[in-house]
Formats: C-alpha cells, structure tokens, sequence
C-alpha cells in the first residue's frame, strides 16, 4: 500500500501551521542555538512540518537487529581484541593525529594503570545505527554504525510530539481540523528517556551513592538543548545530577584520588564519563596537549566510559567493512542465529578495502570506472568527511596511493525521495527530501570478561536532507530532524 500524501494546507491554514509550530518548539526545547549565539537567544531547530513515510516493515527490522548490532561491537572490545588491536594498529598509521592519537591513549591507559589493565572494566555504549531504505525492495540499508557522541535523541523525541500534537489539534487538515494521520502511525520516540536510563544503569552499577554523570561537551555547543534534555531526564526520573565540562576544562575542573574521579567545585564522585565531544580531531586541536591528556587521565578513572576509547576505536569505517562479511560475524557472535544471520547481511550494501587485497584491487577499479556509484569514506565521526561519486577520481589521484588505505568505498544508497515541508531559520522550504532512520540501543558490559549486563534499544532518529544534498549534518547546516509517518 502507498502512504498517503502529504497535507495540502492553503496559505492562512500553513501560516497557522507555522505560527504554532515555532511557538510549541520554543515551548519545550525542540530548539538549537544559531552561529554566533548569546546564551538567551535560541533558534526553532530545522525540522519538517510534517512526518515523513517509513515502510512499517522497514522500521521494525531496523528496531529488531539493534541489540544483535549492539552485542556484536562490543564483543570485537571484549572477546576479539587479538584481531581489533592490529587492525586499529595498522589504521593508526594512515591517520596519525586522530586514530593513531586514540590508539596511542589508549595503550598508555593499559601501560599506566594497574596489572596493565583497566582501572574500570565496565563499560557503556550508547549506540546509533543509522539506515536509509533501498526504494526498490523496502529494505534497510546500514549507512554506519555510531560508537561515539550520538546525537539527537532529546530533540528526535520531542519532533515526535511535536508532530502528533499539530496532527490531534488538527493544523493538518485544511477544512474540518480533523486528525490527518491516526495516532499510531506517527510514534514518538522515547530516546531522550531511554538514553537517560541507560546511563542510569551504569551509575546505579558503579555503586557509590550520590555520584553523578560528567557530559563531556564541545565550546559553545550549540545543540546543547539536545544534551540537555537527557540530562533533564537524569535528574527528572532517576535523581542523578550531570555537569558538563569541555576536554580543555578537565584538568583544572577536575580531580583524582584513589583512581576515582571527582569535581573540584563539589568534590561530587564522577560515575559515568560520556562523551559528546572527542569523536573528531578538530575537538583536541585548540589545545592538543591539554586535550589528550584529559582523555588520558579519564580514561585511566575509575569512572564508567561511554564510550571507552577501545569501544569508540570499534565504530571505524574499515571495521565496518569488515563485519559485512558472514564468517567476520559468526567469528564475533558464535551462537548467531541463522535467521539473525540473515537479517544483518541483509541491511549491508557493498563495501570494499582500498588495499592490495583482490576486494582492494576491484575497488580501485570501481573508484575510477564507476565512481558515480560510491561513497569514499575515512575513519572519521561527524560531518563533511565523506567523498561522493565523481569527486572520487580526483579525490584519490590529489593523495599519494599509499594513503588509500585509510578509506573504504561504499556502494551508494539509493532511497526513496517524498517532497515534504522543511523550516530553518523560519523560513519554509518544500523540496524533495531523503531520509536517513537512526535506532538507539545501550548496552552496559565488562570490558575485561565480555559479560553484558544489559542491552536495550533505545528509541529512535529521523533525520532528512534536500536530495540534492550529499551531506545530512543537522547542526551543520544540511539536514533537518524529522519524524517517521509509518505506513503498511
């Protein structure tokens, strides 16, 4: 069955629309801080005026494997490091400043700490795994899978409510102000919540009363308000407090007595570091030394990591390639089942090594005989990293050959386009869109012995973009948060 179309609003009904849109937005924090900001100035975030359609079989296998994605990331940490630690060895050396900066901290962490292991061997992974649909079969197709820094759960939730509160009021419908979509096609995501919750766990885990959770942030974050809501959910629901420092505030801010972590200003016990900040070099180069060795020094805490550095060094693009192949899997997960097997492979488009290999050999043919088909990816988190179709070529002909190796080649996804509504800066545009699903998942683990205390899924992301658009950052500008309109 097709979806159906989107609202056709006259002009008075969309200025409607509009008017209270912007006004619910601003009423619970779907808001992001402009370029430039002052701390009382905040903007409504990019987002869609109305929920974009998802297949209901595509969203369900995406929510199905999670925890299957979750439990095999964290067992190439825990039970596959004699296979992990030459590979991020080998990447370290293409990519110096970054990989091989983490793989260097790491090491140091184990050199410097007792027994040569981890003062702290549980762990916690707040995941995304982040998908586009194939048009032709309605599949889910893997675009990667996120070890560090996840955003946009606080916001993904509240664009769910947003939207279900403008469908119940009835601003979709231009004559009757009737509901346009039924109530349980447009679902909300409980992400901001479940995000909370499982940071929750590994404070409750790490078993000192009254401690708190540090966010470690970017300067000027200007999606805070995303951070924030998570945070808002810790104190709400669970009495934990959070503060937030930046990598350049760690040494001065913080504390160290007993391989425990403490704030300086509260002397309050540090039980979850987690990281929204640190998955890309830009977030160490205002102060290298200073960086480093704050991420060094927590580390080697007592405090719980989300993510450790091991954990982190996981999500890269070549692992990725990797664990597309059925026998890389069934080395992680021996007891997989057939039909969970199944049901990985079938989210993985092509993915090939740029190396001597016959897989590198054939990609290196492909970049240059084919490049409009391919995504060149690096070892890198966040936006603006990737090389798209044509630029390929050149991309690769502008490096010397030896630093091929650095990146994968990924076949190109080709989803669906719907011409929905999006509003930036209070300013409308209805262009053809293509969406990107994002599923959470949290999974508390001991890092030493591989036992995993919990594993969950943790709501859900929709994030789209002009099709014209080979970039989908929201905070950067590209993209929009979105909400899913499931359809049968």
């Amino acid at each position: 069955m097709a979806p159906k179309e989107f609202p056709e609003l006259g002009e008075t009904q969309l200025n409607e629309l509009k008017e209270a849109l912007s006004q619910w937005s601003l009423a619970n924090g779907l808001i992001m801080y402009p370029p430039n900001f002052e701390q009382y100035n905040a903007n409504v975030a990019p987002i869609t005026l109305y929920p974009t359609p998802l297949p209901k079989s595509s969203f369900k296998n995406a929510q199905d494997v999670q925890k299957i994605f979750n439990e095999l990331y964290i067992n190439l940490v825990t039970k596959q490091k004699s296979w992990l630690l030459p590979l991020l060895q080998d990447l370290s050396t293409f990519d110096k400043d970054f990989t091989g900066k983490l793989f260097e901290t790491y090491q140091k962490a184990i050199e410097q700490s007792p027994n040569k292991k981890l003062v702290q061997p549980l762990s916690l992974g707040l995941f995304r795994s982040d998908y586009m649909i194939h048009q032709d079969t309605n599949e889910i197709k893997q675009i990667e899978f996120n070890t560090v820094s996840v955003s946009f759960g606080g916001l993904s939730s509240k664009v769910g409510q947003l939207h279900n509160y403008l469908n119940k009021v009835g601003y979709y419908d231009n004559n009757y102000s009737y509901k346009y979509y039924e109530d349980e096609e447009i679902p909300i995501s409980k992400s901001s919540t479940e995000l909370a919750q499982g940071l929750a766990e590994a404070n409750t885990h790490y078993g000192v009363n009254n401690s708190v959770i540090l966010f470690i942030v970017q300067p000027g974050e200007r999606n805070c308000f995303d951070q924030r809501h998570i945070e808002y959910a810790l104190i709400n629901d669970h009495n934990i407090k959070s503060y937030r420092l930046t990598l350049e505030e760690v040494s001065s801010q913080t504390t160290i007595k007993d391989n425990k972590l403490y704030l300086k200003s509260t002397m309050d016990e540090v039980s979850v570091v987690y990281y929204r900040s640190g998955y890309a070099p830009t977030d160490y180069e205002v102060n290298p030394e200073k960086t480093w060795e704050a991420r060094l020094l927590l580390e080697k805490s007592s405090a719980i990591k989300s993510p450790s550095i091991l954990t982190q060094l996981a999500g890269a693009k070549k692992v990725q390639q990797i664990l597309t192949n059925a026998d890389a899997i069934k080395q992680a997960l021996p007891d997989i089942t057939e039909s969970d097997l199944s049901l990985l492979l079938s989210t993985f488009v092509s993915i090939y090594p740029l190396d001597d290999t016959e897989q590198g050999k054939l990609a290196k043919k492909l970049a240059f005989e084919q490049p409009e088909n391919f995504v060149l990816k690096p070892q890198r988190e966040g936006g603006g990293n990737n090389i798209y179709k044509e630029n390929i070529p050149s991309f690769l002909k502008s490096i010397d050959e030896k630093e091929w190796g650095a990146y994968i080649l990924m076949e190109i996804i080709n989803p669906p386009t719907y011409r929905n509504k999006i509003i930036r800066n209070n300013e409308i545009y209805h262009e053809d869109i293509i969406s990107e699903l994002g599923i959470f998942g949290t999974i508390l683990f001991n890092e030493e012995t591989g036992d995993i205390i919990s594993n969950k899924n943790a709501g859900f992301l929709l994030r789209s973009k002009f099709s014209t658009s080979n970039e989908g950052g929201v905070a950067a500008g590209f993209g929009c948060v979105d909400n899913i309109y499931l359809y049968e």
